[in-house]
């Protein structure tokens, strides 16, 4: 069996390096924070020190981390997976960041012979627990079949979509849907509220229509019920929206409701409320009509 290396113990990380835990995997864990490597740790799990002993121990390295810089900093940086890394590793970020950055960092660990594969993943911290992830799959072919007992364990739809960067691409497509849906679904809930409509019998009927989405059925549930707390924090889609928007104005791309997605989503930042889960756009519109969701 493969000796899994994860970098990154966040929300997503943190479910997904327990999941291949159980599933047998041996395992080499790095985190900046090295206190939530802890939990792991006493299930079997090895704690290294740097991104580059992870390298030199593992066969597959797994990253899922915040942003571009951050990558960049665990491949390429000091104590970083190209210094640690040898000729078999394949690198697996699993991390939402530019596709062009991600051709970049490729081309610079094949020099050593090094493998990357770009697996930019979807269904939030419930898919990661569940081990039920959408994962899409950019880079070598051979190291994705490698790799796949390994997304296997991770997600149920797993799919290589082409070379290099592609998988950035294709999640770049997926966080489009992400935002206008969160637009959607915000409106038709607040047309129900405003107009009196029991929220709970609304939800159950559109649910199960042409309307659905999973959306409307894990994040419209929430805001029923007022939870805005995170799967998902503003800040990180509105970073995966910025990478969108600047890709769409490189290829002359117009995509306005994506542009208002973020707008409202910046609203929501400029009152502080960055960290909140995406269902928290709804907190716009009961300030643009002046009513209350849960009051």
């Amino acid at each position: 069996m493969l000796r899994v290396g994860f970098i990154g113990l966040g929300i997503m990380g943190l479910p997904m390096a327990k999941n291949l835990l159980k599933a047998g995997f041996e395992m080499v864990l790095f985190n900046r924070t090295r206190s939530k490597a802890a939990a792991l740790q006493e299930m079997g799990a090895v704690v290294a020190n740097t991104p580059a002993d992870v390298a030199g121990l593992c066969d597959v390295v797994i990253t899922i981390v915040t942003d571009t810089p951050d990558v960049e900093t665990i491949l390429l940086g000091e104590n970083g997976i190209l210094e640690g890394g040898h000729s078999k590793l394949i690198v697996v970020d699993m991390s939402t960041i530019s596709p062009i950055a991600t051709q970049k960092f490729a081309t610079t660990l094949a020099e050593k012979g090094i493998k990357l594969l770009d697996a930019p993943v979807s269904g939030g911290d419930i898919g990661a627990q569940k081990g039920t992830l959408t994962i899409m799959v950019g880079g070598d072919k051979a190291a994705y079949e490698t790799c796949l007992p390994i997304f296997q364990v991770l997600g149920k739809r797993i799919t290589h979509v082409g070379p290099s960067g592609s998988g950035q691409m294709v999640k770049m497509c997926n966080q489009i849907l992400c935002a206008v849906n969160m637009l959607a679904v915000c409106e038709s809930l607040s047309l129900a509220k405003k107009t009196g409509l029991d929220l709970e019998a609304m939800l159950n009927v559109v649910i199960a229509g042409a309307g659905g989405s999973w959306a409307l059925e894990n994040l419209g549930t929430k805001i029923v019920k007022g939870e805005l707390e995170p799967a998902f924090m503003i800040k990180l889609i509105q970073k995966d929206l910025r990478l969108v928007l600047e890709t769409a104005q490189k290829n002359q791309l117009p995509i306005p409701a994506t542009a208002l997605a973020h707008q409202f989503f910046a609203a929501l930042e400029a009152t502080g409320e960055g960290e909140l889960g995406t269902q928290a756009m709804i907190k716009v519109y009961e300030r643009l009509a002046n009513f209350k969701m849960n009051g």
